[in-house]
């Protein structure tokens, strides 16, 4: 979890970034910014809880997309260009870290055709009194 509460703030900076180190008369930086930055930090914060954990995938092509965007977008001012590839190479390395996962919920799909499931296993172990004989 740790990785994502990072990522989270990475995300808050990214949307601080360009009023903090001064690049805001570029709008096409600040607008890239503006827009990356709240979806970093919802993906990161949406996978805190085990049961949304994959979220954090999500945050891989986003760190991508900011390692790529000072040469497609064309950025000109080499702060801005060097903030970009810096939160971008920490969101992307970030997002692969999984984290303790503690309890495992459901199955997913793969428990259809499963002959051992998770809810079986459960069902032999606990003993049955509310059957009538």
């Amino acid at each position: 979890m740790w990785a994502q509460v990072i990522n989270a703030i990475l995300g808050i900076w990214l949307m601080a970034a360009s009023s903090v180190l001064g690049y805001t008369n570029d709008k096409t930086i600040a607008d890239n910014e503006h827009i990356v930055g709240p979806v970093v930090a919802a993906f990161a914060i949406i996978s805190w809880w085990e049961a949304t954990r994959t979220v954090r995938l999500y945050n891989a092509p986003l760190g991508l997309w900011l390692l790529l965007a000072p040469w497609i977008l064309g950025y000109e001012n080499s702060l801005a260009t060097g903030n970009s590839m810096l939160v971008g190479a920490l969101i992307l390395g970030l997002s692969f870290v999984k984290g303790k996962i503690e309890e495992s919920y459901g199955g997913g799909w793969s428990s259809l055709w499963k002959s051992d499931t998770l809810h079986e296993q459960e069902a032999r172990r606990t003993p049955r009194t509310d059957i009538e004989k």
